[in-house]
């Protein structure tokens, strides 16, 4: 018996010095519209005036706080034992929610650092990105303002752009959005997303043409559906299809596809949920032996249970939310957040 076991030994060391495995790692990103993650001081030169101990939210530093540390505690469980390595928020009021979010909760235990501009949005929400600094080094970023065909600027949220090396290892290219919402009517706001659309086109276009087969990552609130006509036919972006196995390494895909006409979406109105929290990925990342790759079962919306209620009204569940109405709920956010993991071969 002795000696079959000291066979077995021998021959798995045997095995792992003729037969190497590959060195696999992984990574995460996760994208949330945290829903008026604001400060409690008035600025005059944005309309956030319900924002404020007097204004009309009861906006006070207690539930600020609070509002923090429910954020930190769905980006520290949205991936498992550790928190993602890339964090792509929306409906970010300034840098100081920001700063105060990374070192005002247990998120001060990780090594956060903040890319952030202000937006010329009316409401003065903007799309930022927290990074772990150990993780991901960028090596670049801007702000698109989504401009409009007299040239004139959109007073909504800019397009983010970072590159970087990811694990020190290959280059991502991340687009993080929140494009123009539906609050005048679907119709009269299809051209503002549409234009949206066609802007974040031409960048994937010069993103490619200067990098080739670049690896390319989309993330956002597109405030449309994967089947609308600003994702499907001003963007480009086509679903996702499990029986397609020769990807086009510049074609976007959109792995969100699967998640609609589901209970949960990612956000819900009244009875019906939808899918406007995408994740869209180059087919480059959905090649298995790059260095970085992916699936798109790897694609998910997070269901934490604390980040849904009983809907009692329409029956199912619903986003536990901050506000309902006025009414102050005490909750997280009316979107769910949405993540994507990479492997990484090196």
């Amino acid at each position: 018996m002795k000696n079959k076991a000291f066979l077995f030994c021998l021959f798995i060391l045997i095995s792992g010095k003729t037969f190497p495995q590959q060195n696999t790692d992984q990574a995460t990103i996760l994208f949330y519209n945290v829903e008026n993650l604001f400060d409690i001081k008035n600025n005059h030169e944005t309309n956030d005036d319900e924002f404020t101990p007097k204004g009309d939210r009861r906006w006070t530093y207690k539930r600020f706080n609070k509002k923090i540390q429910n954020i930190s505690k769905v980006i520290l469980s949205s991936s498992g034992w550790k928190p993602p390595e890339i964090v792509a928020l929306c409906e970010i009021e300034n840098r100081f929610v920001l700063e105060r979010l990374i070192s005002e909760t247990p998120l001060k235990s990780f090594s956060y650092k903040i890319i952030h501009k202000e937006s010329p949005d009316f409401r003065g929400i903007d799309v930022a990105l927290l990074y772990n600094e150990d993780e991901f080094y960028p090596l670049e970023y801007k702000y698109i303002p989504i401009r409009l065909e007299n040239d004139s600027v959109l007073n909504s949220r800019e397009i983010l752009y970072v590159s970087g090396i990811i694990k020190k290892t290959d280059t991502l290219h991340l687009f993080a959005n929140h494009w123009p919402s539906r609050y005048s009517g679907l119709l009269e706001s299809q051209s503002l997303r549409n234009r949206a659309a066609n802007i974040l086109r031409s960048e994937i276009e010069f993103v490619q043409k200067k990098h080739g087969n670049p690896n390319i990552v989309i993330v956002g609130d597109f405030n449309d559906q994967p089947s609308d006509e600003s994702i499907s036919l001003h963007l480009g972006v086509e679903e996702f299809s499990e029986n397609n196995l020769n990807y086009n390494k510049n074609q976007m895909y959109n792995l969100s596809f699967s998640w609609m006409n589901k209970e949960p979406g990612t956000l819900k109105y009244q009875s019906q949920w939808s899918v406007f929290d995408q994740i869209m990925v180059s087919g480059n990342l959905l090649k298995t032996g790059n260095t970085l790759f992916t699936r798109a079962e790897w694609a998910k919306i997070v269901q934490l249970p604390f980040l849904l209620e009983n809907d009692e009204r329409y029956g199912g569940i619903k986003p536990n939310r901050t506000y309902i109405g006025f009414r102050y709920n005490g909750g997280f956010s009316d979107h769910l957040p949405v993540l994507l993991k990479l492997q990484i071969n090196r």
